[in-house]
């Protein structure tokens, strides 16, 4: 059986395209869109990060998330006072991201672990400047695996043989891959269907049954069951938690950017644990009025994305991200990779400072 089915085609013109949709809603606080922002002054991965943001800095994030968190929460005051000006950009994930990079439209992106690795590997240096982990990781998944109406999938075990949606620069390809791992399968063992993951593309595969079955996000399961009839979904019993910032590595060693970035560090970490205590507030700001959904599967999402806390330190994120850097070398023949390399560690205090006693050890970290 063939490993992979291509029924895409990812071309530059697609790339360029998306990146320019992405920007179109980009809203400025001082320097004009493309702005480098910094003020040039190298400053060394191994020095301290500055305390002082000079006049005129501006970082350029795509982290929509988080901007809506700012705002509700009155934290983005915080970056004001510190004289810290944001760009932001409607732009999350891999793909979107990366392209933004190598434009050298964007400093910055809200990812999982995947784009850090794939940057990487494909000749974009950027650092990790941010983690969060969520409480109770297996029983608050990010994603489970959607099944096409019809399929009679119950277990891991029963995709042998079948179509599997798959992006390999996305964090659902590497779950794809763990989910095989786990299952005592090979790529060899299923039909891999090369498709990128944006908006409801998975959903929509999985209903035309393009697709026997696709990760898909928790908090849009619901919506998936209710719009085809005998679709189901089933867990991956598989920690998927990983969620990161990363920066292009010239906006760390920008000495201004850097200083502004510790900022947005410290007020993004807040801005999480807002979050956790403003449930009801974020379900209809967010989920309803900014995501569109229902007031039913808003109430789901807000149920399906758990708590997200913040490490103490990163150590074992670290040592995750290490663990999913080497099953990928091995089953994309990439390069070997220490993700040492990739992760900005002083950002870690930056984080852990911010929360406080709410930082989390032990295996929620």
């Amino acid at each position: 059986m063939t490993s992979k089915t291509y029924i895409t085609t990812r071309s530059a013109i697609a790339g360029v395209a998306v990146l320019a949709a992405a920007m179109t809603g980009l809203t400025a606080c001082g320097a004009g869109s493309g702005s480098a922002g910094g003020n040039g002054k190298a400053l060394a991965l191994s020095a301290a990060l500055p305390d002082k943001v000079p006049s005129g800095t501006t970082i350029r994030i795509g982290d929509p998330q988080t901007q809506l968190a700012l705002k509700l929460s009155g934290l983005d005051k915080e970056l004001s006072d510190a004289g810290v000006k944001v760009q932001w950009a409607n732009i999350t994930g891999g793909p979107q991201s990366i392209t933004a990079f190598r434009a050298n439209k964007l400093d910055c992106a809200s990812v999982a672990e995947i784009p850090s690795l794939f940057a990487h590997w494909t000749g974009t240096d950027t650092q990790v400047i941010f983690e969060s982990v969520t409480k109770d990781p297996l029983q608050n998944p990010t994603y489970k695996l959607g099944i096409a109406p019809g399929e009679h999938i119950t277990s891991l075990a029963d995709l042998k043989g079948k179509k599997i949606a798959y992006s390999a620069g996305q964090a659902q390809g590497a779950l794809v891959l763990r989910v095989l791992q786990k299952a005592g399968l090979t790529q060899k063992d299923v039909d891999l269907v090369d498709l990128q993951s944006t908006g409801t593309t998975y959903n929509t595969a999985l209903g035309s049954k393009a697709v026997d079955v696709a990760p898909l996000g928790s908090a849009t399961v619901d919506t998936y069951l209710g719009q085809y009839k005998g679709a189901t979904a089933i867990d991956t019993g598989i920690r998927d938690d990983a969620a990161n910032v990363y920066c292009l590595k010239s906006a760390v060693t920008d000495e201004a950017k850097a200083a502004a970035l510790k900022v947005y560090v410290a007020a993004r970490t807040k801005a999480v644990l807002w979050e956790n205590t403003h449930l009801d507030e974020w379900k209809t700001e967010y989920y309803e009025k900014n995501q569109g959904l229902s007031p039913a599967d808003a109430e789901a999402a807000i149920k399906a994305r758990g708590i997200d806390l913040i490490p103490a330190n990163w150590n074992n994120a670290i040592t995750r991200m290490q663990q999913t850097a080497d099953l990928l070398s091995k089953e994309q023949d990439h390069p070997k990779l220490d993700v040492n390399s990739i992760v900005d560690k002083r950002f870690a205090a930056v984080e852990a400072a911010a929360a406080g006693s709410q930082a989390v050890t032990g295996d929620a970290s």
